[in-house]
């Protein structure tokens, strides 16, 4: 069958041209780490995998975890990647729920290597948005999301931090990052954005918030602290194993909070959770 609109340029079929998947491959719940090869560790996690697949950097894998169906889909790196994978999801799903685990570089100076970081908006540095919203629009996280990965960390012990994240199109001059080869044109961009409180650099939470949220779709991110911009301080093996770990478990512990806040949802007879909501029969 044509497609309904000939800019549109997708293969023939139902599978997505990029992730290769179709309706029904994917569940409702879905983790999006950046690294495709971090996908494999986390299908380890789960109980029972039903289906696993991969292309270019998209990598995914749908299981059961605690009797929930739930999906991990790569993304790659940047905000491009993420407009691909979102879009293709999206296709192929109802109104899913958008979790990023990946990993980041701390600004402020309470940090730690390992720590984790939550975000609730993101600084749209980049550009790929800019193709979908006027440039003041802003990347919020649903609050749900937010919510569910603060109460996953707590109830797993990890040290979290929650605020404004920076999404750069880059990691070397788009972060503010020396290049001896190369002139970059905001050398303070770190010392700038620390000023102004933002907890975090990474490379995809913008697109994937905005995104959703013009999808109607929640989505949130949680990013383990790589390095520390203060200090030029970078995670060693042993504890960027753990800080992955701990990201990874945080971004699945708060899928399986957010499905049964949809259950509690469905019981009161309403589309917002609401604190009073946890725990009632």
């Amino acid at each position: 069958m044509p497609n309904a609109d000939a800019r549109v340029a997708l293969p023939t079929g139902e599978r997505q041209y990029h992730i290769g998947l179709g309706p029904g491959d994917l569940a409702e719940y879905i983790l999006l780490p950046g690294d495709p090869d971090r996908t494999g560790r986390i299908a380890t996690r789960l109980e029972a995998v039903e289906r696993e697949h991969r292309h270019r950097e998209f990598a995914s894998v749908t299981g059961t975890l605690r009797g929930q169906r739930v999906s991990v889909v790569s993304t790659g790196i940047g905000t491009d990647n993420v407009e691909i994978a979102v879009a293709e999801i999206l296709a192929i799903t109802h109104r899913p729920t958008l979790i990023r685990v990946g990993s980041c570089g701390g600004l402020q100076p309470e940090m730690e290597l390992g720590d984790l970081v939550v975000s609730t908006g993101a600084v749209r540095l980049e550009t790929t948005t800019s193709w979908f919203v006027h440039d003041g629009y802003p990347a919020v996280a649903h609050y749900e999301a937010v919510l569910a990965l603060l109460e996953a960390a707590e109830r797993l012990g990890h040290r979290t931090h929650a605020g404004i994240t920076a999404t750069a199109p880059g990691f070397f001059g788009a972060q503010g990052r020396p290049i001896p080869q190369l002139p970059i044109r905001y050398p303070d961009l770190a010392e700038e954005m620390t000023r102004q409180r933002v907890m975090n650099f990474e490379m995809e939470a913008s697109a994937l918030l905005v995104l959703a949220g013009l999808a109607g779709c929640r989505a949130g991110v949680v990013c383990a602290v790589y390095a520390h911009r203060s200090t030029g301080r970078f995670v060693e093996e042993a504890q960027k194993d753990a800080a992955e770990a701990a990201c990874v478990e945080t971004g699945l512990e708060s899928l399986l909070i957010l499905a049964e806040m949809d259950r509690q949802k469905d019981a009161a007879s309403t589309d917002r959770w609401r604190p009073s909501l946890w725990g009632r029969p």
